[in-house]
């Protein structure tokens, strides 16, 4: 499986045969991370076990011809927090509850607080990360996943409810988002300078505001959703509008994934026009694996952009039915054209370092599906 030259034509990111990001942790790294919590290793010794099994791992999906290499995100705890909470002006903070609430599971309470100017500093640990990574996957393109600047706008300010500014962004909210604009470009020209073509955004924040539960929420507490929708897609805008011509920036769209649940449901409707219609991101990485992401009519806002449909799930080892995923990429056709349509699971298969319900080989088994799957359509 090696091989995707006859039906992988995407010569750039997102390819036919695609995936978000994360991989479920070996158990010998969840023992290392819980022996490390608990006093019991050094952190070198959490980082010997975090190299060997990331390099294992990038084997296994060069093996499986996968054209987007990652470090399984195998050094977080969170899909989103471990960046975020190493930018300058940013702390993570224990908190009674977290900030959004998962269908029958509760996650680790936790969230971030502004207590300084934003900004990227190039001693942030996924700069380390990302250089190890670059170094073992060879000739191998790899791709770098990291939260969407507007996360931390959601996060610090929209969910959190006893929001308080600090001087610098009292009354002066164009400026937090010129400062997170600006700190995004540095972390962007970063990882550029040390050879990443491949960068994907990871946001939570749209799928909430397909939510009508949480849109009436959020309205109701005085936030103009409209706006804030114009001002994160103007924030990503901004960020890459600088990146050069080989530089690949894709966004990924989640409804939450902790312990195979979710915290949004909704079709992308309410956000299209302004999402789709507008965004200048080279491809949307959209969940579809359930009729909580709705039908395909929004994508009618759809530009000259990749879609990369995520029909098959990673909530679950049970496997799709091939002519059924198919027909689905057929239907959704209708609205994108086929060539500009790839394939890959709906999420991550572990967005936090607890992981879904599945077995690691589940996991291998949904992307050889999806490489089968890619071969009958792209021939």
């Amino acid at each position: 499986m090696s091989n995707h030259e006859n039906c992988n034509c995407c010569q750039k990111a997102p390819f036919r045969l695609d995936h978000v990001g994360s991989f479920l942790r070996p158990e010998r790294l969840k023992e290392a991370r819980a022996k490390f919590s608990a006093g019991e290793i050094t952190a070198e010794e959490l980082e010997r076990v975090e190299n060997e099994e990331i390099i294992a791992l990038v084997e296994k999906e060069k093996e499986l011809g996968l054209q987007s290499i990652t470090d399984g995100e195998f050094r977080r705890a969170f899909w989103h927090l471990d960046f975020l909470e190493h930018l300058d002006g940013v702390e993570l903070v224990e908190v009674e509850h977290f900030s959004v609430q998962f269908k029958d599971k509760d996650v680790k309470p936790k969230t971030l607080r502004i207590v300084g100017k934003i900004d990227f500093s190039e001693n942030h640990p996924f700069v380390k990360h990302f250089k190890f990574l670059k170094e073992h996957a060879g000739d191998t393109p790899v791709k770098l996943t990291i939260p969407s600047p507007s996360m931390l706008h959601l996060i610090t300010q929209v969910r959190e409810k006893n929001y308080i500014p600090i001087d610098r962004y009292k009354d002066n909210e164009a400026l937090f988002y010129d400062d997170v604009v600006a700190a995004y470009r540095k972390a962007l020209q970063c990882f550029y300078d040390l050879g990443c073509r491949n960068i994907q955004l990871d946001d939570t924040s749209w799928g909430e505001f397909c939510a009508l539960d949480k849109r009436e929420a959020y309205e109701a507490r005085g936030f103009d959703l409209e706006q804030i929708a114009r001002d994160y897609v103007d924030v990503l805008n901004r960020v890459i509008e600088w990146k050069p011509e080989d530089l690949v920036v894709n966004m990924h769209i989640c409804r939450g994934n902790f312990r195979s649940t979710w915290f949004s449901s909704g079709g992308y409707e309410p956000v299209a026009k302004t999402l789709f219609g507008h965004c200048r991101v080279d491809g949307f990485f959209l969940e579809y694996d359930s009729d909580r992401a709705g039908d395909f009519t929004p994508l009618r806002y759809i530009k000259d952009q990749k879609v990369v449909l995520g029909l098959i799930t990673s909530k679950s080892g049970d496997l799709e039915d091939k002519d059924e995923v198919i027909a689905r990429i057929n239907e959704a056709s209708q609205y994108v054209p086929l060539e500009q349509l790839c394939l890959s699971p709906q999420c991550g298969f572990s967005s936090t370092e607890e992981g879904n319900i599945l077995t690691i080989e589940a996991q291998w088994d949904k992307l050889k599906l999806i490489d089968q799957i890619v071969r009958e359509v792209w021939k």
